[in-house]
């Protein structure tokens, strides 16, 4: 399937964690079958973040908008998804979506569903679902 390219609507997306180290180590083993590399790490006054993209972004505004989407910060006290709340990351194909999965799983992940066609979303919807350290829940997908 091929898809033409689209401009992005979301600029950047952040979720929290308790343990930035941890999820530096979690994330960058998932997204790294993605495509998706750690860009840059920031000591903010409101908690330390790291974020990701392709590899040579930057996040806005020293790049371009939107090129490096996916953040993680950490905050003080529990975090707490909310309920129904998950991202879904693009993979290149099954290969990608099947390494998504096991990084994951090697790294402090929860199998939330393990890689394979979901009919049930669309015709070639093949994807996997994991639960971060924190309890995000997190997929890729391809579409075959």
């Amino acid at each position: 399937m091929t898809f033409s390219p689209i401009r992005p609507i979301i600029e950047h997306l952040s979720v929290t964690t308790v343990d930035l180290a941890r999820a530096v180590r979690f994330y960058d083993a998932v997204l790294a079958p993605l495509g998706l590399v750690r860009v840059a790490d920031y000591d903010e006054p409101e908690g330390a973040s790291a974020c990701w993209g392709p590899p040579g972004t930057l996040p806005a505004p020293e790049g371009v908008p939107g090129a490096a989407p996916f953040w993680v910060q950490v905050r003080e006290g529990p975090v707490t998804p909310p309920p129904g709340t998950h991202i879904a990351f693009c993979a290149a194909g099954r290969a990608a979506v099947e390494a998504f999965h096991a990084a994951g799983l090697a790294t402090g992940g929860t199998d939330y569903g393990a890689p394979g066609l979901r009919p049930q979303y669309g015709s070639g919807y093949y994807a996997s679902f994991l639960m971060d350290p924190d309890g995000w829940r997190i997929e890729a997908v391809a579409y075959v």
